[in-house]
């Protein structure tokens, strides 16, 4: 389980990104994050692995608090948090296989990540993994010869290289078009639903909220402002997470 409580962001700039923010997560569940640009979403993903150091407040996974450990205890514990960014986060001139590979690096030593080296079973596991993502034909090519879908399923192929129980992903599918989002939130559903991996996906499109997660949190400015189902989320609950001048919009 993870807890998030009491969780607070301000920024050197004095910006308040997270305000008292607190919510629990079940194994096994696909949690979306909702709100608008600014409202948090992905500094709320980057607080809970670390990438983003809190303000104040507790992360606690699996009964360890995650603020209170140190900078190598953390590391260690990275190893089980996959990360799956918007804009992908690829060494663009690199192969598709080093970048999966890059998945790993939690798991050898600084003098063989810093030569690249990796065992023959980390390559049986990356290209492993290529295949399930449907990629397996493209481990050697650049990474910026590929679509931005396909970039995007190497981010997920290289995530699941650390072996998480727990995947943030931050806004996956925001650069994509609508086919592709489908395509993207499918696999991560997959290994949601056949693995057991817990999902906390940060989204801006309600019907991808109501087609893919088992509950969701809503956030504006800093704060949660809904917590539930999503189909409890009615007119007036997306007016409060969203604005009074909102629309609705839907991705086919």
């Amino acid at each position: 389980m993870l807890k998030v409580e009491n969780l607070t962001k301000v920024y050197p700039n004095g910006t308040v990104a997270l305000r008292d923010v607190s919510f629990e997560v079940e194994d096994g569940e696909f949690l979306a994050v909702i709100g608008l640009s600014g409202s948090g979403k992905s500094t709320l993903m980057r607080c809970i692995n670390r990438l983003i150091e809190p303000t104040s407040g507790r992360i606690i996974w699996d009964g360890t608090d995650l603020t209170a450990l140190s900078p190598a205890e953390m590391r260690k514990m990275r190893r089980q948090i996959g990360m799956v960014f918007q804009q992908f986060n690829l060494v663009k001139r690199s192969s598709v296989m080093t970048n999966v590979l890059a998945g790993r690096l939690g798991y050898v030593s600084p003098y063989q990540s810093l030569f690249n080296y990796f065992s023959s079973a980390d390559h049986a596991r990356a290209l492993k993994n290529l295949e399930r993502l449907g990629l397996q034909d493209k481990a050697y090519v650049r990474a910026d010869s590929l679509s931005g879908g396909q970039q995007q399923r190497v981010g997920i192929a290289r995530a699941l290289m650390q072996e998480p129980k727990l995947i943030l992903a931050d806004e996956p599918v925001a650069s994509l078009d609508p086919v592709l989002s489908h395509s993207i939130l499918k696999y991560l559903e997959q290994m949601n639903k056949e693995d057991g991996i817990t999902v906390l996906c940060s989204l801006h499109f309600l019907d991808l909220v109501h087609r893919y997660s088992t509950r969701a949190i809503g956030l504006k400015e800093g704060k949660i402002v809904f917590q539930g189902l999503p189909q409890e989320i009615d007119d007036t609950q997306f007016k409060t997470i969203f604005g009074q001048e909102a629309e609705r919009v839907t991705i086919l």
